[in-house]
């Protein structure tokens, strides 16, 4: 597996300049926002994925087998590395390391500790440690040179990042030449009454499930606020042109509870 640990970062890192932003529906100073993110992924970590089957209903099995059917791993010795971002728990990298052959490796990059252990220990279990790293990394400022991986993934996180343009310039940037970007994110639901329903289990239950399940309601009801900032399918598309990806497309899924971008270097 190619070793890009001690590997500098060369591309644009550049910082926007001080301003606020949302967390979930609060307005936050936009240096602060990162430090909130978090502390919310670092009550959850080890309730993460149970409670990723709750609030989805088991759907996001679903939704993350079609963003592995669309990053297609080859089969058989050919070298294929993925970099997975905000992927902590290492469900999304496991999924494209089995599908793919032994040539198939996959770096997790996560900037929460908690989320990074609980994938390290998951990939022993299942006999992957081998072919799944985990590393401490800002999406903002990967420490990845330029042209390093075949594809790149992120699936729910990128809205959890203060400067969306800043990380999809880095996903592009440590894309190789006709490489992928794939963003899974959560959309707006387009299906009548279905946004209705959507809404009142969002809000009602959902922060109500981390309770029980997790401990502390507060960090579901900032998850859900979050999706429901986070812009719409046509406008994330675009934010990914700006970025400098062509040939963008997304497919939305579930009546528009989620939607799967992607966007090639070119």
């Amino acid at each position: 597996m190619t070793d890009f640990n001690s590997a500098p970062a060369t591309g644009d890192e550049t910082r926007g300049t001080s301003a606020d932003t949302h967390f979930g529906y609060r307005t936050v100073p936009l240096a602060e926002k990162q430090a909130l993110v978090d502390d919310v992924f670092h009550k959850v970590a080890r309730r993460y994925d149970i409670m990723n089957d709750l609030m989805s209903g088991g759907l996001h099995r679903a939704w993350k087998d079609a963003l592995v059917s669309k990053v297609r791993p080859p089969q058989g010795a050919r070298p294929f590395h993925l970099l997975d971002l905000a992927g902590g728990t290492g469900d999304v990298s496991f999924r494209v390391v089995e599908a793919g052959g032994p040539g198939t490796h996959a770096i997790v990059a996560d900037i929460n500790t908690d989320m990074l252990a609980v994938g390290r220990e998951r990939a022993e279990k299942r006999g992957l440690a081998d072919r799944v790293a985990f590393q401490e990394a800002n999406a903002e400022a990967l420490p990845f040179p330029d042209m390093s991986f075949d594809a790149v993934t992120i699936a729910f996180g990128i809205r959890n990042v203060p400067r969306i343009d800043l990380a999809l310039r880095e996903m592009r940037r440590v894309l190789k030449p006709g490489g992928r970007a794939f963003v899974l994110e959560f959309s707006k639901v387009d299906v009548p009454l279905l946004n209705k329903v959507y809404d009142a289990f969002s809000f009602r239950l959902i922060p109500q499930i981390g309770k029980r399940v997790a401990g502390d309601a507060e960090p579901y009801q900032y998850l859900v606020e979050s999706i429901r900032r986070f812009p719409t399918a046509e406008a994330f598309a675009g934010m990914m042109r700006e970025a400098g990806f062509a040939r963008v497309t997304f497919t939305r899924m579930t009546g528009g509870v989620v939607a799967l971008h992607s966007g090639f270097r070119i």
